[in-house]
């Protein structure tokens, strides 16, 4: 037993290549003037690893150092003494000979010591590892004393589970100490990536957040995870459970370490996400909690203050799921009856969300049925709890859930807001055969009519302005302090009329709505109403309003409920569409191509679903790649059918029919396409007070004015655009107004109305102008390019704002045309001739607007003929149009069984 272990007197060598931590390294370097350097983490944190990398370091600098790794034996301070005088002394050469001698009393050794280190001059390093090990008050007097009596060329540096007490006040009030825990040893995302790297798969972005997420950047758990590369996300989440290298680890090194004492207070303690000295109290049956509390933080077993005040304290997430699981299976029935008093604990101080989660980890489910029915039931949901409602609801048997009416409501909620409508239709109608069997209290009547209302509009049925009336009606009925009826009710009745197209109607109940929740404190509630909003300034054309709102609700999702939330992906659609709007494509595409597949697998609604499909498949279009915009409007016409959204279906359809005839696809192609779903039934829909789709009897209208137009059927035309204007204006449709004037320009240009037209093309830009509103050119390209040039002619009139704004549209719509000078085949002199010709023009006109003569219009035509194999104008428009080689379009697809051109 008296044997000096050599080895003690050096780093451990089994730790083989380590990741170099550099920043640390350069704080210890750093620190080398200072006295006392205290490193003290949990186990795992890398801390004998971090003084061995700076061990070489020091070596490779010449610099003197004495390492001394501690055993638990250096708790007796005259064997700690001992091996303290050999390290000074003689160091590892005479270890390997050396027996222990040492008799002296602690202050003669100590003497002893200090003399040894003033023999010489030059700075020497001292580290003592693990000195958690020799813990004993006496062996840290001694300690704390050779510090403080050391030579200045001296610099001492303890590593240690728990939190060494050696008198340093002192020396830390003179900034002679640094000290190093467990948040500065954590992994950095470099270190993680390397350590993890190690094999030559570096872990991707996100699966390296998922790791460090996990391990809180846990050094001992990131290399344990590199190790078996266990590094998918289920695996990640497994990573702690029952038989994994991890949790042998946490039981052999941490756990089994404790006395028997502390270890049961550490199983209960572990139980709530934060832990106070009164759950202490509780859960501990003793009435010291604060202190038993402060104890265990000093003790090295991962738990730390969640604030500077030490208000709460939490275990790292993997040992404290490590500690549940064992209490768990060790003691179930303590385990049980623990939770089930968290869960009463919390639902007392009305913690909602922990009182659910702890009934669910006691098995009671008549306690969390009782919950959630005393709680509101589906009022949980637009206040946010909607994921605690997720998991409870899976734990409750159906009988349960059918015996409670409110319950049974929060499941029709959570069926909607998951996409499952045909699941919550029929168990709406459960719950309401139920409640009338029952003769149900008017307040429960009335819950049931929000569910169902609110269950209305994600199903996108047709509701008629008496029905909205109606329920304006009911509003004024109800206890002016149930906030959260009156809030959905009020939000669902700005929905509907916002989808009717009754715009100015719809804003009021949408603040309505904004202030009840804000009464109750839903976060996640008013973020919807602001989506509303923002739609509803969209559609009146206040796009940078729109465009602030939203920006605002981003801002707030993100640091609520994260940059990935699904209310984020909702954000994320109408920001995008917003983008499109200014011509920002390729930021609008980057939010998409996340946001939508995260959409697909989450809440959603139309009126979202159609705008992150549409904008994505225009943008696609607009690039030329129409089999991916093709595909996905596919996409939303799957979705609307699994979730019965027929009104997304038809808007998908009418799209894809929009985008074939803007990029080129013959006015024919098209008729031919859009009878099985009757364009002409749903566009002369408009004319009715309340269709059963507004925006379908919309885009459907538009889509059939401009058939009309590059059919030459101007009469036709003008009478669509004359209803969709006079509704436009009517209703305050601002954007509309945009869209419906470009083509009205178009249709009296072409008529020989060249006042009119200039008037109506007027009015489009003083609308866009100010809310940078350019798509609706670039995409109505055909149409106003006649007027553009017009425009431009008269330059001198305008002033220098709209000027500008004119020949930024310019630039868009000719940087459009001469995107497609289609692979080389025309010159662009030809291409732009071939455009003008699509367009309608003849021969002198094109001749004025491109400023050529007319014969050499003649002689390029003649030479885009022989390039195509045609030998008229209508064949060479058809051609052009099939292959693809009109400005700003490519080849579509011909429907089955007909044949390409040539």
């Amino acid at each position: 037993m008296d044997e000096i272990i050599a080895a003690r007197f050096e780093p451990p060598k089994w730790m083989g290549e380590q990741v170099r931590r550099n920043d640390l390294l350069h704080r210890l370097d750093a620190a080398l003037n200072r006295r006392l350097t205290l490193i003290h983490a949990p186990a795992g944190y890398g801390k004998t690893s971090l003084l061995s990398q700076w061990r070489a370091r020091l070596d490779a600098q010449k610099k003197r150092v004495s390492w001394l790794t501690l055993e638990r034996d250096d708790g007796d301070l005259s064997r700690l003494a001992d091996h303290l005088a050999l390290l000074l002394t003689g160091g590892r050469a005479k270890a390997r000979t050396t027996r222990r001698t040492t008799d002296l009393p602690a202050s003669a050794v100590l003497s002893v010591l200090v003399n040894a280190l003033e023999q010489a001059t030059d700075q020497h390093v001292i580290v003592l590892d693990d000195l958690h090990r020799a813990g004993d008050r006496e062996v840290m007097t001694f300690l704390g004393d050779l510090v403080r009596l050391a030579p200045p060329h001296c610099h001492f540096v303890f590593a240690s589970r728990d939190y060494p007490v050696l008198g340093q006040t002192v020396l830390a009030a003179e900034g002679q100490v640094l000290e190093l825990d467990e948040r500065d040893l954590r992994m950095s995302a470099e270190e993680a990536r390397a350590l993890l790297g190690r094999d030559g798969q570096s872990p991707g972005r996100e699966e390296l957040d998922q790791i460090l997420t996990r391990t809180e950047g846990w050094a001992i758990a990131i290399q344990l995870a590199s190790m078996t590369r266990n590094l998918d996300p289920d695996g990640i989440e497994r990573f702690a459970g029952t038989g994994t290298d991890l949790t042998r680890y946490l039981s052999e090194q941490v756990l089994m370490s404790l006395p028997e004492n502390l270890r049961a207070v550490v199983l209960r303690t572990s139980l709530p996400e934060r832990v106070t000295g009164e759950l202490a109290d509780m859960l501990c049956e003793r009435d010291d909690g604060w202190l038993l509390l402060e104890q265990l933080e000093q003790a090295g077993v991962f738990l730390s203050a969640v604030d500077g005040e030490k208000s709460s304290y939490r275990y790292h997430q993997l040992f404290a799921e490590f500690l549940r699981s064992r209490f768990q299976r060790t003691d179930r029935q303590t385990y049980n009856s623990l939770q089930a008093r968290l869960s009463d604990w919390y639902d007392e101080r009305g913690m909602v969300s922990d009182s659910i989660d702890h009934a669910l980890c006691a098995g009671d489910t008549e306690r969390l049925a009782l919950i959630i029915e005393r709680e509101g039931g589906w009022r949980l949901i637009p206040l946010g709890f909607q994921s605690v409602l997720e998991r409870a609801l899976i734990a409750l048997p159906e009988s349960v859930i059918a015996g409670r009416p409110r319950v049974a409501l929060a499941q029709v909620y959570l069926s909607m807001k998951q996409g499952e409508l045909g699941e919550a239709r029929v168990r709406f109608d459960a719950s309401v055969r139920s409640i009338e069997q029952e003769r149900a209290s008017a307040e429960l009547r009335t819950e049931l009519r929000v569910v169902g209302d609110t269950l209305l509009d994600y199903e996108n049925r047709p509701v008629s302005l008496d029905d909205l009336l109606e329920r304006e009606a009911l509003l004024r009925k109800l206890p002016s302090n149930d906030h959260l009826v009156l809030a959905n009710i009020s939000e669902t009745l700005g929905a509907k009329y916002f989808e009717g197209g009754w715009l100015e109607r719809a804003l009021q109940p949408t603040l309505a709505a904004r202030e009840h929740y804000q009464a109750v404190d839903s976060l996640y509630s008013v973020l919807f109403t602001r989506f509303l909003e923002a739609r509803i300034k969209r559609a009146q054309g206040r796009l940078k309003d729109a465009s602030a709102i939203l920006s605002d609700a981003a801002t707030d999702i993100a640091a609520n409920l994260g940059k990935r939330s699904d209310l984020a992906a909702n954000c994320a659609a109408f920001q995008a569409e917003l983008l499109y709007e200014e011509d920002r494509l390729e930021e609008a595409g980057e939010l998409l191509d996340w946001c939508l597949p995260h959409m697909e697998r989450s809440d959603g609604w139309v009126d979202v679903y159609h705008a992150a499909y549409s904008t994505q498949a225009r943008i696609l279009a607009s690039k030329a790649q129409f089999e991916e915009a093709w595909a996905v409007l596919a996409r939303a016409k799957r979705v609307a059918a699994r979730r019965g959204l027929n009104q997304l279906e038809l808007l998908a359809e009418i799209c894809e029919r929009d985008l074939r005839l803007t990029h080129g696809e013959g006015v024919s192609n098209i008729a031919q396409t859009i009878s099985g779903f009757d364009l002409d039934r749903l566009a002369d829909s408009m004319m009715e007070r309340s269709p059963q789709y507004r925006p379908v009897s919309l885009a459907a209208m538009l889509l059939r004015t401009k058939l009309h137009l590059l059919s030459d059927r101007y009469e036709e035309a003008s009478a669509d655009i004359t209803v969709l204007h006079n509704w436009a204006t009517e209703r305050g449709a601002g954007r509309l107004i945009v869209d419906v004037n470009l083509l009205s320009a178009y249709s009296l240009y072409k008529s020989e109305k060249r006042a009119e037209s200039r008037t109506a093309f007027d009015e489009a830009v003083g609308i866009a102008m100010f809310q940078d509103l350019r798509r609706p050119f670039i995409d109505n390209r055909n149409f106003v390019q006649p007027c553009l040039d017009e425009t431009l002619a008269a330059v001198p009139e305008m002033d220098k704002v709209r000027h500008q704004f004119i020949k930024n549209i310019a630039r868009s719509v000719s940087a459009v045309r001469n995107t497609l000078t289609v692979q080389g085949l025309f010159s662009e002199a030809e291409a732009e001739v071939l455009n003008y010709l699509s367009q309608g023009h003849s021969n002198k006109e094109i001749a004025r607007l491109i400023g050529m003569s007319p014969d050499t219009v003649k002689y390029r035509l003649k030479n885009v003929f022989k390039k195509i194999g045609v030998n008229k104008r209508r064949d060479a428009m058809r051609v052009a149009a099939e292959r693809g080689l009109l400005s700003g379009t490519a080849a579509t697809p011909e429907p089955p069984g007909r044949a390409q051109g040539n």
